[in-house]
């Protein structure tokens, strides 16, 4: 193959003969006219087979035939075809692993002016050597080291070896990418000796997540390396002499190795498909190999595409084994620390206070892990999350300083809010509409009432319109974050409808107006989450409704519509004219009316009073004499049966069934959901606070942690815990004063002053013991 280096192009040459590029030509017109008939693209190929494998019709290139002058001489070349060394030869060689059957293979190549890297010897981008690579046995293939040394006689080693998969299905992937996956450390070896790309990206379908199989890791070799859990490779790829994987490097999405570990980690139940150990073990291991290669490097920090870092991602996608590592991960090394999140202070017995790095966690920083958890309505695990250190806590320190008392304060505006509403409209006026304004102290009050409602309920509709587009909650996911939202926006919609209708002069204002003040009495059980017991009744509340009662009514009305059908369409009843209905303690009496006026007595033959007459009778409240004069009462009567049984028997009984199975199945379920909905209100609560305000109550202090970095200052938050399982093997650690554990979230306490970057009282700054100074996690530098 000659190459132009001024034009930037390859002139390939070809032996095959007349008749092979005949049935190839036929092959590829075949595969187009099929395409255009279907529409589609030709089916994909799979990525290897033992089986006879589907190779790529040759686009039509320039090449130069060596077979021109025999040609023209009119000689035969069937004699050629069995020298001829086609892909399908090639490749059923490479599979064998057989190097006899490649002897002459290097031979052949100088004579016919051939290359291992041509486009004749590839197959959607697939080359012998990736060929070879996914035929190992034992974790040999000896026609490897055969086929790279033929490369670099040839000189086309490079292109060779980097040659990737073109097929949109694979799109990307090398022979590297083959090696790792196959776990052979020595060939990783010897492709990257031989120059293989470390950056190069499989970023095929295959290799991005998607329905149906697939298996993302990340597009590169290191992540490849790392998520298929080979610690040696891994070792090497960062660390060879000839070209290092560098783990700040990113693929498509913006991943970098430890988002792409976040992905693939598992939170299955079963231990067999549960990887979590693994990936946390790589996942340290990383961050180590980076921190002695790049110190100043904080690899946890880079954000993807979508600003999720691998703490962030880890929490979006529910990978609760992951997610807790990362959060309580804490090293004891001096080298190492700095990279830990968790940092033991003191022990003493089963208590031990530690500090736990509130960056990224805390709520005061944009898209932080609080956000991502309290609004991911789609998140699975996000109820266990919450309830983990150091969430926990810091939610019940927001709620404590500043949410508690706010959350209280709305409760009493709302409470005088629901008194005004209900005054004005039980003291409506009579008369045109709009009604005028009185130029008395009670005219001036009602008007002033009717505006304070107005805003309040414009107040809802915003803010309903707000939430709901912030967490964006699913149907399924109603119950727990948008429920009080939508009731709160539908409460202010039945409002301005009422005040729109009443602008008009419209007398029906007053039905959405009654509407508008029952809806506002039941919202004041949003109130109910400020206590855990009222809030987890009115949570039991919330799930019969959108669950059993939801599901009841549906069934229940499919009757109800049908059996009134029915009955009217059975029941034939006369108008009775020229009376009129007098009511008697005894009954109904029919009287004549005034001659020439008609009136017609309600009957079965009306569809809405149809269907409240059986509604009655689902509740026992139903009435029969009206059926004495009618005809067909038999079938009548069997279609009242039926309908009894159905409703006010079996249906009632069903709902009365399972809301009991729900008491019992959410009892637990009720509580998690509770510290949910008020993580929801502290956010809420502290969204609506000043700049000023949102620093003066946030939670946690600045520390300096003196690491190996220097002076490292973080924003720490302390959290005390007892653990009576660990409580033997904390006998090494700093044996500290446990007094004023909370001095640095209560800075106005009766406690020892403290300096920013000390974090100690007085009492603790003694010599510590031999031991404790060897064992501690802090033995750099007291905190």
């Amino acid at each position: 193959m000659e190459k132009s280096e001024m034009f930037g192009f390859s002139l390939e040459t070809d032996d095959r003969t007349e008749e092979e590029k005949a049935r190839q030509k036929a092959a590829r017109k075949g595969g187009v006219a099929s395409s255009l008939g279907l529409g589609q693209k030709s089916p994909k190929a799979p990525m290897d087979t033992d089986y006879l494998e589907e190779m790529e019709t040759t686009m039509p290139q320039i090449r130069f035939n060596l077979n021109f002058d025999k040609e023209i001489g009119g000689e035969e070349q069937n004699k050629r075809d069995s020298k001829t060394l086609t892909i399908e030869r090639l490749f059923e060689a490479v599979a064998s692993g057989d190097v006899r059957k490649l002897d002459n293979l290097h031979q052949y190549l100088r004579q016919n002016m051939k290359k291992l890297s041509d486009s004749l010897y590839q197959s959607y981008g697939k080359t012998a050597l990736m060929k070879a690579l996914l035929h190992l046995k034992d974790g040999k293939n000896e026609t490897v080291e055969l086929l790279i040394d033929i490369s670099e006689k040839t000189g086309d080693l490079k292109e060779f070896v980097n040659a990737a998969y073109t097929n949109s299905y694979y799109k990307g992937q090398t022979a590297l990418h083959i090696a790792i996956e196959r776990r052979s450390i020595s060939y990783v070896k010897l492709l990257v000796s031989k120059g293989a790309d470390v950056y190069a990206k499989a970023y095929g379908v295959f290799f991005q997540p998607h329905d149906g199989p697939n298996f993302y890791f990340g597009e590169l070799p290191l992540s490849l390396a790392a998520c298929t859990n080979q610690p040696t490779v891994v070792d090497f790829l960062m660390e060879n002499e000839y070209q290092r994987a560098d783990a700040k490097m990113t693929d498509s999405h913006g991943n970098t190795v430890l988002h792409a570990l976040v992905m693939v980690a598992a939170n299955s139940k079963d231990k067999e498909k549960d990887n979590t150990e693994f990936i946390t073990q790589m996942y340290d291991r990383i961050l180590k190999t980076t921190a002695q290669l790049h110190p100043k490097l904080r690899l946890e920090d880079i954000e993807n595409h979508k600003g999720l870092t691998p703490l962030k991602m880890a929490a979006k996608t529910g990978k609760i084994g992951l997610f807790t590592h990362i959060l309580k991960r804490e090293f004891h090394e001096s080298h190492t620390k700095h990279l830990s999140r968790k940092f033991t202070e003191w022990v003493y017995g089963p208590v031990h206070s530690s500090l736990y790095d509130m960056a990224s966690v805390d709520s005061l920083e944009d898209n932080s892990v609080m956000e991502i958890l309290v609004y991911g309505s789609d998140i699975p695990n996000r109820h266990e999350m919450l309830q983990m250190e150091p969430l926990s806590h810091l939610l019940e320190e927001k709620w404590k300083k500043f949410a508690g008392r706010m959350f209280f304060l709305n409760f009493l505006v709302y409470l005088l809010y629901l008194i005004i509403f209900t005054l004005v409209a039980y003291n409506k006026k009579s008369g045109e509409l709009p009604y005028p304004l009185k130029h008395t102290i009670k005219g001036y009050l009602y008007v002033s009432g009717q505006l304070v409602i107005a805003l309040a309920n414009c107040y809802f509709f915003l803010i309903g319109i707000l939430e709901l587009k912030k967490k964006r909650p699913k149907l399924q996911t109603l119950l727990i974050d948008g429920y009080y939202d939508i009731l709160f926006f539908v409460q202010g919609v039945l409002f301005l409808v009422s005040a729109g209708l009443y602008l008009f002069g419209m007398t029906q204002y007053l039905a959405f107006l009654v509407l508008c003040l029952a809806l506002s009495w039941v919202n004041m059980l949003y109130f109910s989450r400020g206590d855990r017991h009222m809030g987890i009744y009115s949570i039991m509340i919330q799930k019969m409704i959108l669950s059993d009662i939801l599901r009841f009514l549906l069934v229940y009305i499919v009757f109800l519509i049908g059996f009134s059908a029915a009955v009217v369409t059975l029941l034939i009843e006369p108008k009775v004219k020229n009376t009129t209905v007098i009511l008697t303690p005894k009954g109904r009496l029919y009287g004549p009316i005034d001659p020439g006026e008609e009136c017609v007595k309600p009957s079965f033959t009306n569809i809405p009073y149809t269907i409240m007459q059986l509604f009655k009778f689902t509740i026992g409240m139903g009435d029969m004499e009206f059926t004495q004069d009618h005809e067909n009462t038999e079938v009548f009567y069997l279609l009242l049966i039926g309908y009894i049984v159905l409703t006010y028997i079996l249906l009632l009984n069903m709902l009365i069934a399972l809301m009991n199975r729900t008491v019992e199945k959410t009892t637990v379920e009720s509580a998690s959901i509770w510290k949910l909905q008020r993580a929801i209100t502290i956010l809420e609560m502290e969204r609506r606070l000043s700049c000023c305000l949102r620093k003066r109550f946030r939670c946690g202090v600045e520390m300096n942690l003196r690491t190996a970095l220097g002076d490292d200052l973080r924003r720490c938050f302390r959290v005390e815990e007892v653990n009576w399982n660990k409580w033997t093997i904390n006998l090494g650690k700093i044996n500290e004063d446990p007094g004023c554990w909370d001095r640095a979230q209560h800075p106005a306490s009766d406690c020892p002053p403290v300096t920013a970057n000390r974090g100690r009282s007085w009492r603790s700054w003694r010599m510590p013991t031999a031991q404790s100074t060897e064992m501690s996690p802090l033995n750099s530098s007291p905190v």
